[in-house]
């Protein structure tokens, strides 16, 4: 499978070029980018549907036990089991507003660690058609995934060709995780919507990255990346007017201001709306802290601290050793010529999504799943202009899909 195309070049403006990237060459014939990225998609739906089809089948034959039993076993509710119960009671009744509480009076699970565009969305393909939540869920689910892989071959493609954005949207597409694209889940509407304020950001359109940014922020936590990075953006774009580098217009400085300002606001909302429905001030965090009991015990909020807080539980000073590998290795990455060569939006992004992953979430096995928004960085050419590497790669991203599925359904849960 080879992709590539005529890199004419057009300046977005004096500073920023994009490459033209409306064609793909696939086996020797020239096709529209999005005929391939989605001809693609479907293929990789095809193929996990089948690991995923054969996982169930054997889970019935055999009476395996998941980890999440299903009362009313379906291929759809096979695809709609752990986080997908609780979008679920969102879509079919709402937030609760009296918390969850155990004979401690501490907070235990419930829906509003789950923000609620996605089973919005969901509920109202369930209204005009009369589906139940785990088809109706998969459906909105799998449609947003070739969302997502369309605007991420975008992102990829406008820095460095229709080569490096196809191989890029392979590997997110045919990755270990890439069942979560087709979950009743959050996750395909999420990267949709960030790749596709990446997009804009890229291309200038601040306005339409409030547009996605106010939209992720009620789809799953995370989005504060976006106003973080185009922070970040505005300050290199500043320096670069200054020094008469590129021309940085009153307009778009305005733009990028509210823009920044809007998204930032939006995604510190939750938990506020939380607090105000319930009547517990700390009602979002305490249901985030939930979730952690089971690895680290009952513990205080501390931005920066998770990680730390996690691995020295299990490795000690080891672990935390190996914390700070992590990012000294990242750092490292991100200002690799391949990865400078995406341009300073998807470095900006990858590093400001980096952090709110560092300071918020505590690394489990859901961290995977979590580091796909992180998908534009495999476009990097070094990687996807080689052929053999590019090879081992998809090889290796097809090989432990079924081990991910085995390990996740059986041992923890995805």
């Amino acid at each position: 499978m080879t992709a590539g195309t005529t890199h004419s070049v057009r300046p977005a403006d004096d500073a920023a070029r994009q490459v033209d990237f409306a064609r793909i060459r696939l086996f020797g014939r020239d096709v529209r980018w999005w005929v391939a990225i989605l001809g693609m998609y479907a293929a990789s739906r095809a193929l996990t549907t089948v690991l995923m089809l054969a996982l169930f089948v054997a889970e019935q034959v055999g009476h395996w036990v998941g980890g999440s039993p299903l009362a009313h076993p379906t291929f759809f509710t096979f695809s709609a089991t752990w986080d997908a119960s609780y979008y679920r009671r969102i879509a079919e009744d709402g937030y609760p507003t009296t918390l969850p509480v155990d004979s401690d009076g501490d907070v235990q699970q419930n829906p509003w660690a789950f923000l609620p565009l996605y089973p919005l969305l969901v509920r109202v393909l369930m209204t005009l058609t009369g589906l139940g939540f785990a088809p109706a869920g998969v459906l909105v689910a799998t449609g947003f995934g070739a969302g997502a892989a369309l605007m991420l071959y975008r992102v990829v493609a406008s820095r460095v060709g229709a080569t490096s954005g196809f191989w890029a949207a392979v590997f997110f597409c045919f990755g270990p995780l890439s069942f979560v694209l087709q979950l009743a889940y959050a996750e395909s509407l999420f990267f949709f919507l960030m790749f596709g304020a990446l997009w804009a950001m890229m291309s200038r359109r601040y306005w339409d990255v409030l547009l996605f940014g106010v939209a992720a922020a009620f789809t799953k936590p995370g989005e504060l990346a976006l106003p973080l990075a185009l922070g970040i953006v505005f300050l290199v774009r500043l320096v670069r007017s200054r020094r008469g580098k590129e021309t940085f217009r009153r307009r778009e400085r305005a733009a990028m201001i509210v823009a920044g300002a809007v998204t930032a606001a939006a995604g510190l909302a939750w938990p506020l709306i939380a607090s105000a429905v319930t009547g517990h001030p700390d009602a979002y965090v305490e249901t985030e802290l939930s979730w952690w009991t089971g690895f680290i015990g009952r513990v205080a909020f501390v931005p920066l601290t998770p990680w730390f807080l996690f691995t020295w539980r299990y490795a000690s000073l080891a672990g935390a050793l190996l914390v700070i590998a992590a990012i000294v290795g990242y750092v490292w990455l991100l200002r690799r010529p391949g990865i400078k060569a995406l341009g300073i939006e998807v470095t900006a992004y990858a590093a400001s999504y980096a952090l709110y992953l560092f300071a918020v979430f505590l690394p489990q096995q859901s961290l995977f799943r979590l580091l796909l928004p992180l998908s534009p960085l495999a476009g990097a050419p070094g990687l996807t202009q080689n052929v053999r590497a590019r090879s081992i790669v998809l090889a290796v991203g097809v090989a432990l899909q079924p081990v991910a599925l085995l390990l996740l359904w059986f041992l923890g849960y995805p």
